[in-house]
């Protein structure tokens, strides 16, 4: 008897399937730019009218290590926020807007309501950046993925007028430092955490953790905030007075903030200016981890920082708070001469 596709581990009729069920998913994230839909050899999308000199901006990653906390749980509809997120948070430091997100999702055996549940999420994210889920690629690869499993990538492109592109060259010292809370650990340094929680504290996904009021796996999964709108706000009540963005991923503070400064500037910054959120306590005790690999590894709550001139800073926090974040006064940028790259970053407190 012939062998089929199906015999040897690719089933068609369930790619199919999930491919018109993100076609539903989808279509709520369209934007007027959006030429075309769901299932074409490509998607279609214009650049805005109006624009003088645009210049596309393009991100990508992947959720890492994060997604294990899926695989235990069986909670898949949160981690397509965090792809988006993780894309999406690169993409506006530069000032620009989010126009269109690609996915790529990889499986070994494609289970219908798993793989709907995170492309439900990826959706969701698209929605809270305001960019369409303009299209992507689902493959089914037998024998590369653990049963159960999969993996994630995510692709975003922006637009920003060549006028309005934010480097970060602008920068002086005296400008301030400002912090927008992270929702935990977002997407970054999974690995530690979950070696300490899981090995060294020998918790597992379901335990409640009453240092954090939830259980683990809840904690664990609370979505990579999106800042899109946030910034958006910003930008607009602080025109001209926005020097620069810095996504907090992996590297934490020391690793990402000095991205967006010339060289000769650095940062000061004041640690006990903001609650930090209580995960980040229980990793650093239940390892125990030492607070300079917490600082080089973990976001600490600080998922953006934007720097602005010293008379922004008051509208810059009303803009960010009045988009919903929890934004303060976190520091300044300094003179710091020819010193190493994460010497940058002056942490006290």
């Amino acid at each position: 008897m012939a062998i089929t596709y199906r015999q040897a581990g690719v089933d068609i009729d369930a790619g199919d399937a999930l491919v018109e069920r993100i076609a539903r998913l989808a279509k709520p994230t369209r934007i007027p730019e959006v030429v075309s839909g769901i299932g074409g050899f490509a998607g279609l999308c214009a650049l805005p009218s109006g624009m003088i000199d645009p210049i596309l901006v393009s991100g990508t990653d992947g959720v890492g290590t994060k997604l294990k906390v899926a695989f235990a749980s069986g909670v898949h509809d949160t981690v397509g926020i965090d792809l988006v997120a993780m894309c999406v948070n690169d993409v506006i430091t530069v000032g620009a807007r989010p126009l269109f997100f690609l996915d790529y999702f990889g499986t070994g055996k494609l289970d219908l309501d798993t793989g709907e549940a995170v492309i439900r999420g990826i959706a969701a994210g698209c929605l809270q950046a305001g960019c369409a889920l303009l299209g992507g690629e689902t493959a089914e690869l037998p024998g590369m993925y653990a049963p159960g499993e999969y993996d994630l990538a995510g692709f975003a492109v922006g637009v920003v007028e060549r006028a309005k592109l934010l480097d970060g060259k602008a920068a002086k010292p005296g400008d301030r430092v400002i912090g927008v809370a992270s929702s935990g650990l977002h997407s970054n340094g999974f690995s530690l955490a979950r070696r300490v929680l899981e090995v060294e504290m020998k918790l597992a996904m379901s335990d409640r953790v009453e240092a954090l009021g939830t259980t683990l796996a809840e904690a664990l999964l609370v979505p990579t905030k999106i800042y899109a709108r946030a910034v958006t706000a910003l930008l607009t009540a602080c025109a001209g007075q926005v020097r620069g963005l810095s996504h907090i991923t992996g590297g934490g503070l020391p690793g990402n903030v000095p991205r967006v400064l010339p060289d000769g500037l650095g940062v000061k910054l004041d640690l006990g200016s903001y609650a930090r959120p209580a995960i980040f306590k229980v990793i650093a005790e239940g390892g125990p981890v030492d607070e300079s690999e917490m600082r080089r590894t973990f976001n600490l709550g600080v998922g953006l920082v934007a720097i602005v001139a010293p008379g922004a800073e008051k509208a810059a926090i009303e803009a960010l708070q009045s988009a919903g974040e929890t934004a303060w006064s976190f520091g300044e940028v300094v003179s710091v001469g020819a010193v190493e790259f994460e010497e940058r970053v002056i942490l006290v407190g």
